[in-house]
């Protein structure tokens, strides 16, 4: 990011690179994924998310969010929960599809 700052959103007038991770880091991490070839095309079905996938949503009010795919299932049987914070400390939910989704990636491991 700091070889490519001017690639990168800049909502929040910073003029490097910040290390704190929260909302306001969301569209920053999709800029990086997308550049890094790992943005998918847009899914609505529950059982095309793998573990490990990252979907950036966005909550009321236009907040940036952002939720990593588990490999637990909803009772559904089919809906993957998702693991995030959204200010109550880190939970597991099933919130997949409680937001917008902006942005649907998997990082592909190191070769």
């Amino acid at each position: 990011m700091k070889r490519n700052f001017t690639a990168y959103p800049n909502k929040w007038g910073h003029k490097r690179p910040d290390r704190n991770i929260d909302h306001r880091r969301v569209p920053n991490l999709e800029v990086f994924l997308a550049r890094q070839n790992a943005r998918l095309g847009s899914i609505t079905d529950a059982a095309d998310f793998r573990p490990g996938d990252l979907v950036a949503q966005l909550l009321p009010g236009n907040l940036p969010h952002i939720v990593v795919v588990s490999q637990w299932l909803a009772s559904d049987g089919v809906t993957p929960l998702v693991i995030h914070n959204i200010g109550a400390g880190t939970r597991i939910e099933n919130r997949l599809f409680a937001f917008k989704h902006t942005g649907h990636f998997r990082y592909p491991p190191p070769a």
